[in-house]
């Protein structure tokens, strides 16, 4: 049997008014906080936490590994969704078997 699970969430560059959140590329500096320098010199944006457009809409994908591997990016990051009043919503989810769940953590089946 399998067991759903979000996997990540999304923050919506549009406030619980409908409005566009300003400015307009909010979130490229909201995931550069996030960033760091590659082996090529060059920033690049946290696995966990990149922008995306959704149906015209800048967002904030947030994985929710987040939580676990850095808990204060993540309440930071949600806390900005709530001081701006911004629209969130779940993101994709995470099918995972039992034997998934077995090798994840290193047992065999």
């Amino acid at each position: 049997m399998a067991d759903a699970a979000i996997a990540e969430f999304v923050i919506m560059g549009q406030t619980k008014d409908g409005k566009p959140f300003r400015p307009s590329d909010w979130a490229e500096r909201l995931c550069g906080v996030m960033s760091a320098f590659g082996g090529d010199h060059r920033m690049a944006y946290s696995p966990f936490v990149h922008p995306v457009t959704a149906n015209g809409v800048r967002c904030v994908v947030v994985d929710i590994r987040l939580e676990e591997i850095e808990p204060m990016a993540y309440r930071f990051l949600l806390s900005f969704a709530k001081d701006n009043e911004l629209k969130v919503r779940d993101g994709r989810i995470e099918e995972r078997t039992k034997l998934a769940e077995m090798q994840r953590v290193g047992d065999t089946a």
